[in-house]
């Protein structure tokens, strides 16, 4: 199967919907019952034939090869966004069941909680005689803030410098 260019992909949206229209009046006019051949109409395209499926709505293109004529069906792409959706809510049924089935607490817990906030920085201590100050060294996560900072400035200015070189060479 060929890839699809953005002018075919156009092209063929403009002659699906003339295509509609034409044959909206057409059926309107005329019926065809299904078994004289009016299940499917042909519009001439370039590349061969765009057939339209009356009972589905299926798009395909149709080329002439060395073989013979080969149909391909156009990307539905309102199948593709049902499927998804269909996806999305099975998992969201399955992860609500989970929720559901998930460990319940209840009762009186033995241990007493901490009076304290162990995510709270500690306060300065200060040395008895010495009145010194004792300040706590950084934790393992603020130094992991401060390389990703540092990683994401490093990239940016290269990235900067980059461009900048590139604006100068296609000047000279």
């Amino acid at each position: 199967m060929r890839p699809v260019t953005s002018s075919t992909a156009s092209w063929l949206a403009a002659s699906f919907a003339a295509l509609m229209v034409v044959s909206g009046s057409l059926v309107a006019a005329q019926s065809a019952p299904d078994g004289e051949n009016g299940r499917y109409t042909m519009t001439p395209i370039p590349e061969g034939v765009l057939r339209l499926d009356t009972r589905t709505g299926t798009m395909s293109t149709c080329t002439r090869n060395g073989t013979g004529w080969a149909c391909y069906a156009v990307p539905d792409e309102r199948a593709a966004f049902d499927a998804e959706i269909g996806r999305l809510q099975a998992e969201v049924e399955k992860l609500k069941g989970q929720l559901a089935a998930g460990p319940t607490v209840s009762g009186k817990i033995e241990e007493a909680l901490p009076k304290s906030d162990p995510l709270k920085k500690a306060e300065p201590k200060v040395a008895e005689g010495d009145r010194k100050i004792e300040i706590p060294l950084p934790s393992d996560q603020d130094l992991d803030r401060v390389m990703s900072f540092l990683e994401k400035a490093w990239r940016r200015l290269i990235d900067m410098a980059n461009r900048v070189q590139k604006d100068v060479s296609g000047k000279i």
